[in-house]
């Protein structure tokens, strides 16, 4: 637990704008999100594209897989406002010199692609963010692999059940943080929780202080902020 709580608009702000749009984090960092919680593939060409899906068929017009086509050929396809599928580089130039965290998943759970960990690194490192990016992921082995390429990083593990002995996980794999899908009381340790849209959950949360709320609607959750503070 920490002393703040930070709001996260998850994938952006998906209660206004489609899921991982560059309008949604444009919005979200225009009206004051602490956070953006996002996720990064590979194209075939190792371009680092934001979406959440390891296929196109949900959020664009087009079907199959990302890595099975190259940033140019994924060009073709469109999100349902008409924007193209986003590099993480037009994020991080949105965000460069603002006042807002990033917090980038690595979606590796189901496909890993190789050298992912480098490939995002570095271009994270070119770019004037005003905060620490946190990175997280369901894969251990990828936060694992990121420690090595880059260890002074936040990197937190997500996780969708309750932790057994979480304290000696965080040692060994070099973790900042938990990020869960649920609350689990632990002193001392920075947990974020996810996907949290009703307001009583929220309050709940801002009480525990937990170090970060992320959500579809993250200026609700703002005013429920607002008002647990009066």
């Amino acid at each position: 637990m920490t002393n703040e709580t930070l709001i996260f608009g998850h994938r952006g702000y998906p209660a206004k704008f489609p899921e991982n749009s560059l309008n949604g984090f444009q919005y979200a960092i225009d009206h004051h999100a602490d956070g953006l919680e996002f996720d990064v593939h590979l194209t075939k060409d190792n371009v680092p594209v934001i979406m959440h899906d390891e296929k196109i068929n949900r959020t664009t017009n087009g079907h199959g897989r990302i890595h099975d086509y190259t940033y140019g050929q994924l060009q073709a396809f469109h999100l349902s406002n008409g924007e193209t599928v986003p590099k993480l580089k037009d994020l991080l130039s949105l965000a460069a010199n603002q006042p807002i965290y990033l917090n980038l998943e690595f979606k590796t759970n189901k496909i890993h692609y190789p050298n992912i960990e480098r490939i995002v690194l570095d271009m994270v490192h070119q770019y004037h963010l005003v905060y620490p990016v946190i990175y997280s992921s369901f894969s251990l082995q990828t936060l694992k692999d990121a420690y090595k390429v880059s260890p002074n990083e936040q990197y937190c593990l997500l996780a969708n059940h309750p932790l057994l002995h979480p304290r000696e996980l965080m040692i060994d794999a070099h973790l900042a943080g938990l990020h869960l899908n649920h609350y689990q009381p632990l002193r001392n340790i920075k947990e974020r929780i996810w996907t949290i849209d009703d307001p009583s959950t929220e309050r709940k949360l801002l009480a525990d202080h937990v170090a970060g709320i992320i959500t579809d609607n993250f200026e609700l959750a703002n005013d429920v902020k607002k008002s647990v503070l009066v």
